[in-house]
């Protein structure tokens, strides 16, 4: 909980990337995101979301930056969490009490901070890798 006595919750997710390499073999990155979200959306994650349960989070990037003990320049990018949705079930609605296709979530110190490594929903493995066909 903020001070002020509004909802939080931060947890952290993996992106999971599947691509060939110039070579054609099959290779996966992994990129780890840290998300925030305030209010009723914070209560409904930190209540119903757990390490690996796949989620579907939209928000907008949040850059902090601080210094450390050392005077060393730190910072870090974030997802602020405005939308989100479990996408390993239907019950997504039901479980939290929203009715929208994409459910809302926002808090700041959190209610509840699942320590979750949670990957993106399983990508189709094709031949067809268009990723290495994309000039950027």
């Amino acid at each position: 909980m903020m001070t002020s006595g509004r909802p939080v919750c931060n947890f952290g997710i993996a992106l999971n990337r599947n691509y060939k390499d110039a070579e054609g073999n099959k290779r996966e990155e992994v990129t780890f995101v840290e998300v925030e979200c305030f209010g009723p959306r914070a209560e409904a994650v930190g209540r119903f979301f757990s390490k690996g349960r796949p989620i579907f989070v939209e928000g907008r990037l949040k850059l902090d930056q601080w210094e450390s003990k050392e005077g060393e320049k730190r910072s870090a990018l974030r997802v602020v969490l405005d939308n989100f949705e479990f996408v390993d079930s239907g019950k997504a609605d039901q479980s939290t009490g929203l009715n929208s296709p994409t459910a809302s979530s926002s808090l700041e110190t959190s209610v509840q901070q699942p320590s979750a490594t949670t990957p993106p929903p399983p990508t189709p493995d094709t031949d067809n890798d268009l990723d290495e066909d994309v000039p950027f």
